[in-house]
């Protein structure tokens, strides 16, 4: 089975890197999703019993789960819903994972200020498609193409501080 599914939970584990056969960066993390209802007999909330979802990302969010998200934050996630039956010698059961599409904290939680990652640079055995605004030919325009439009990256760990304009001014080319 696999649905299209939003959740909003609490990281209820830390978030795991690994990697696949291809170099693939994966996040693991389990979520825990709890509804509450209102007790009008007793005038009090009632917490219902948590829901239990294993969330896996893969590569550039994979990478920016990994750098963002710690176990016990508020976070909603998107993806599809992949229900599993499983068996082994002693024990059966179901498995209920989140293939992430995207994940980000939980505005009624926090205030954010985002940071621009920076893509890892590509090796011919890629299949990325290219940026959809423009494409540095090479490292050196790469480098180049970053300065100009601000993401410069000062501390060194593949995040840079969004220019807002600029970007508002590629995605409203790219709609023209």
């Amino acid at each position: 089975m696999s649905d299209h599914i939003t959740i909003s939970g609490v990281i209820g584990t830390d978030p795991s890197v690994t990697f696949g056969k291809n170099g693939t960066p994966i996040t693991s993390f389990r979520l825990a999703s709890r509804q509450s209802h209102h007790d009008q007999a007793k005038d009090e909330w009632i917490v219902d019993e948590s829901c239990w979802y294993s969330v896996k990302t893969f590569r550039q969010l994979a990478t920016n789960a990994g750098k963002s998200l710690n176990k016990g934050e508020h976070i909603v996630v998107t993806g599809r819903l992949v229900v599993r039956k499983w068996t082994n010698a002693e024990k059966s059961g179901t498995s209920v994972e989140i293939i992430a599409d995207s994940v980000g904290h939980d505005l009624t939680w926090y205030t954010t200020t985002p940071v621009r990652s920076v893509a890892p640079s590509r090796t011919s055995t890629d299949q990325a498609e290219p940026d959809p605004v423009e494409s540095p030919e090479s490292e050196e325009s790469a480098s180049a193409f970053e300065a100009e439009r601000g993401q410069v990256d000062p501390a060194g760990d593949g995040f840079v501080p969004i220019d807002t304009d600029a970007d508002v001014d590629a995605y409203a080319r790219l709609d023209s």
